[in-house]
């Protein structure tokens, strides 16, 4: 009875998960800086980030902050320091000595509650997330569908965008993937510290619709 809502959901999901953002910058860096291991935990954590806005949206609480400027300006305002943090310290990578390269590629230190809380982060305090899901729970989804149909959709998109991630996190984890990057060193720390920071300001810089 609710497949072809499901489908609708699952399709507009597909296109929004598969659009690069800040889900996919931090993933990629995770990943090659420090590994295949952190890049999937680092997935888990935005996977589980998304079971925020959907906890909000059902609850109703989205709508609020859809209505509050000052509610979507803290939460705003508390991404885009968080993007800008992780950039500039990205910016700030020094040169790796040559010799010691291989070394730090292979026993990148990283921990798993890290790289999942990062990837958490990075997803649950997304404003335009927000926008999205509550969006997608008032007028893709109807308001009459039970709600317990509604949380399996949202335990779907949780599990789907965890899995997108691993996918991004297995493939820029590979050794050759990452030795590649590797040899371009602190470069490639500069190239996503920019990202971070650029996707930071757009956000900072969004208004409320």
């Amino acid at each position: 009875m609710y497949w072809t809502e499901f489908l609708t959901v699952a399709l507009i999901h597909l296109l929004a998960v598969a659009s690069p953002g800040p889900d996919f910058a931090i993933v990629v860096r995770e990943s090659v800086g420090y590994g295949r291991r952190a890049g999937l935990f680092t997935a888990f954590g935005v996977g589980t980030g998304i079971l925020v806005h959907v906890t909000y949206s059902l609850l109703g609480i989205g709508l609020i902050v859809s209505q509050s400027i000052v509610l979507f300006n803290a939460l705003k305002w508390l991404a885009a320091a968080y993007l800008l943090y992780i950039g500039i310290k990205a910016l700030r990578a020094r040169p790796a000595d040559p010799a010691g390269a291989e070394l730090n590629l292979a026993a990148g230190e990283r921990s798993g509650r890290g790289a999942f809380v990062t990837g958490f982060i990075t997803n649950g305090l997304n404003p335009k997330a927000t926008l999205f899901f509550l969006s997608l729970f008032t007028v893709v989804i109807n308001p009459h569908t039970p709600v317990a149909v509604q949380a399996g959709y949202g335990l779907y998109l949780a599990l789907a965008t965890a899995f997108w991630f691993c996918l991004v996190a297995w493939l820029f984890s590979q050794q050759r993937v990452r030795a590649g990057f590797a040899r371009m060193g602190h470069w490639f720390d500069r190239l996503m510290g920019t990202v971070l920071v650029g996707i930071g300001v757009k956000l900072a810089l969004t208004e409320m619709r």
